[in-house]
């Protein structure tokens, strides 16, 4: 999976870019492409003001997250642990139609050895 980061405004540091490459890199699933995390600070005058966009590209409907918090870490980590609870979501909708599509094949399969 490449993970590209894109810092608007600032040069983010390479700690900075470490933590968010280890971070997106635990988000495991065979059918993710390409992570792009955008890092930025909003025009808010509060203390809450750094901006992490993370867009996971997979097949079908990408994903997107956006989280502001008072530090590019803390919300680099709450994007990641919303995305974590995305795909596993998705995982679960995938298994469920399989699982459906197999009650389906067998409940045809005993109506027509009955026959």
């Amino acid at each position: 999976m490449d993970v590209i980061i894109q810092s608007l405004g600032f040069q983010a540091g390479e700690s900075l870019e470490a933590f968010i490459k280890e971070k997106v890199s635990q988000l495991k699933s065979d059918n993710i492409i390409r992570a792009n995390v955008r890092l930025s600070f909003t025009q808010d005058k509060s203390d809450e003001n750094k901006c992490c966009e993370i867009v996971l590209e997979v097949p079908g409907n990408d994903m997107f997250v956006k989280r502001v918090t008072a530090h590019f870490e803390s919300a680099a980590n709450a994007c990641v642990d919303v995305l974590h609870l995305n795909l596993k979501k998705e995982k679960e909708k995938r298994l469920d139609k399989r699982q459906a599509d197999a009650d389906l094949i067998r409940e045809t399969i005993e109506q027509f050895k009955t026959v």
